[in-house]
């Protein structure tokens, strides 16, 4: 009787420990994937002033769309928490695209290499923040389920080192379609 009791507890020990391994290895995966994100957000943030001075002296009517873009940067650097720069960078994504879109009405800059070049490398960095936000959104999904799921989340309670992370959402601003006039 005792040899059982002894297997049922240390199956019972296996198990949570099974449990708590998974709730690790989900945590650092989504503070990875956070991470992957935040080495294009720099990438993009870098970029962005190059990017505005170059098409600056081109988009004479556009200063309002530039000046935009380096208000959302700069909330987009100086927030301390993760809720408001996910935010700020959703406004930089929206503002980009707008600015993308309006950058269609300038002959003059769409000849100009290094305008056009700065252009690609956004695309392209842009393209990676997308990526890589939906790869830090599944794994938040999966983290996040497992903390609400039975018996996993009796082992998270029973740690208390685990929180509930939140998703990477795409801001009414970037959901809008940008409209390009000829």
């Amino acid at each position: 009787m005792v040899w059982f009791f002894l297997i049922v507890l240390a199956g019972v020990v296996l198990y949570v420990v099974s449990i708590y391994n998974r709730l690790i290895r989900y945590r650092v995966e989504s503070e990875n994937s956070w991470s992957q994100i935040d080495v294009q957000l720099k990438r993009r943030h870098d970029l962005i002033p190059n990017l505005v001075e170059t098409v600056k002296g081109y988009m004479q009517f556009e200063k309002d769309t530039l000046t935009k873009v380096m208000e959302a940067r700069a909330k987009a650097v100086g927030s301390g928490d993760m809720q408001s720069r996910m935010k700020a960078e959703g406004e930089i994504s929206g503002l980009l695209g707008r600015l993308f879109a309006v950058w269609e009405n300038y002959p003059d800059l769409k000849a100009n290499k290094n305008a056009m070049q700065l252009q690609e490398e956004l695309t392209t960095t842009e393209n990676r923040i997308a990526y890589s936000r939906g790869h830090y959104n599944d794994v938040v999904a999966n983290y996040d389920a497992l903390l609400e799921q039975f018996p996993s989340n009796q082992v998270a309670k029973m740690f208390g080192s685990f929180q509930e992370k939140i998703f990477f959402e795409m801001p009414e601003l970037e959901k809008e379609v940008p409209k390009v006039k000829f």
